[in-house]
């Protein structure tokens, strides 16, 4: 199976490092042209450079700060006035670790402006290209908290989930048009966002970094972290054609961490 994606446009947000990185590499790899989308100018340019390119590809970034809601949209709306979409990576960095009885009311309206706005906006403003061309894929990096919630992790456990219904949802509106919508339920990963929690929750329990990575490890089935060029090559599996019948699903991605069977 020869993945190529060559003459699409791909927008892959939160991709200056990690998963969206990952995924952006890949989609680069497979001849898409790729826009990156994160906060941090400096190293959008580091990164635009690391992107595989051939004589037909163009990749760009867009700078969008994602916790700023309202400049976030601003940003993402004046970039669709010029540029066409045709795979759409809904991702973001995700809200601070805590439990529920933690959090407050505007914890959980930020949570929800970050996971659940600013896809909502970015899809809506990609979907009329689609829609033309009959032909889409939209790709949300969510977590296996949406089946299984974790408990550190009250916000992205709610928000998340309210995010994959209404994806289900989009999927059946536009699947007559060659639209898929595909989550991805993100399990233990090697990148900067695991070590983040990894040290909040060492902090909370008042034990070493290294004995929650390792209780980490010790809980999933294959014995080890996931690295994210793995979920790269899952995202663009869902974005090529091979995955047209593949839509309204959430896969779980996490070394048979999940014990649900549905």
């Amino acid at each position: 199976m020869n993945i190529k994606l060559n003459d699409k446009n791909a927008l892959v947000g939160g991709s200056t490092k990690g998963l969206g990185l990952a995924i952006a590499k890949q989609l680069a790899e497979c001849g898409a042209n790729v826009t990156l989308m994160a906060r941090n100018e400096d190293e959008l340019k580091i990164r635009l450079t690391e992107l595989s390119t051939a004589d037909h590809q163009k990749h760009e970034y867009l700078v969008v700060d994602f916790n700023d809601f309202e400049a976030a949209k601003t940003s993402i709306s004046q970039f669709f006035e010029n540029h066409n979409i045709d795979i759409l990576v809904n991702n973001t960095n995700g809200p601070k670790p805590g439990t529920v009885l933690e959090k407050s009311l505007s914890d959980y309206q930020e949570a929800f402006n970050l996971l659940f706005q600013i896809h909502n906006h970015t899809t809506e403003l990609a979907l009329p290209n689609m829609i033309k061309n009959k032909w889409g894929r939209i790709i949300n990096v969510s977590s296996s908290s949406v089946k299984e919630p974790i408990n550190n992790l009250g916000l992205s456990n709610t928000i998340r989930t309210a995010l994959v219904s209404w994806s289900k949802s989009l999927s059946q509106n536009i699947a007559q048009h060659n639209i898929t919508v595909n989550s991805i339920l993100t399990g233990t990963f090697d990148t900067e966002r695991i070590h983040q929690l990894n040290k909040s929750q060492a902090e909370k329990e008042g034990i070493s970094e290294q004995e929650i990575l390792q209780k980490r490890i010790d809980a999933i089935p294959a014995k080890r972290l996931g690295k994210p060029e793995e979920y790269g090559y899952l995202a663009a599996f869902l974005a090529s054609d091979y995955a047209a019948y593949l839509t309204g699903t959430t896969i779980p991605l996490d070394g048979g961490n999940m014990k649900s069977i549905l």
